[in-house]
């Protein structure tokens, strides 16, 4: 895995795939029914998951959970297994490379009032089906609209 974004570009421009890793802020509802976060990128304003590069000395896992309180404000325990991957085209500079990413569950324990990127981002809990609906990334969308959440969810 690239450990910062600065060598995931020098790989992109070699012609290797890079990776990034997200996470899936979840909930249970009172009636047990299951809610995800997405929220708008900053630039195209599109729903998408938190996600990001790499951090070097971070796992793939604590990495996500950082990307979610920085881009949702969310806190909460991220699982241990990935829940699954997607990949989509990036645009980097002149080019577009294809970026794999590893995406983690994470179960949201707080929704921060005010965050690093609340001023950037707009977040929204949806019904998977309807968040899928959301996605432009065909892979993310299928694998947010098939989430399933381990029952013990508690592997923080």
């Amino acid at each position: 895995m690239a450990a910062t974004k600065k060598k995931a570009v020098r790989k992109a421009k070699k012609g290797e795939r890079i990776r990034q890793v997200a996470a899936i802020p979840f909930r249970l509802t009172a009636r047990g029914d299951i809610e995800v976060m997405l929220v708008t990128s900053r630039t195209t304003r599109r729903f998408i998951v938190p996600k990001g590069w790499p951090m070097k000395g971070k796992s793939g896992r604590k990495a996500a959970t950082i990307e979610a309180q920085e881009e949702a404000g969310v806190l909460g325990k991220t699982l241990k297994q990935p829940a699954g991957t997607y990949s989509y085209w990036k645009r980097l500079a002149n080019r577009f490379v294809r970026v794999d990413v590893i995406v983690f569950l994470l179960e949201v324990t707080e929704e921060l009032a005010d965050w690093q990127e609340a001023k950037r981002r707009q977040r929204a809990w949806l019904a998977p089906a309807d968040a899928a609906m959301l996605i432009d990334e065909p892979d993310l969308s299928t694998l947010v609209k098939t989430l399933k959440i381990p029952l013990q969810v508690d592997q923080a």
